[in-house]
């Protein structure tokens, strides 16, 4: 039997649709993951409230 040869981009296209096989994540990572977002949620927060005390401050002078 004779091999058809694809175009590059249907091989490219293929290869963007494989199945791609995940390894669970460790409880290390699920840790390291969990605290970077706390931290971003807790310096969200706290610019939110340092703008709130800036916009007052400036209302008052």
């Amino acid at each position: 039997m004779r091999r058809h040869s694809q175009s590059r981009a249907a091989t490219e296209a293929n290869n963007l649709f494989k199945q791609t096989t995940t390894k669970p994540a460790t409880d290390y990572e699920k840790a390291e993951r969990a605290f970077h977002t706390n931290r971003e949620r807790l310096k969200a927060e706290r610019l939110a409230r340092e703008a709130e005390r800036r916009s007052r401050s400036e209302r008052t002078s």
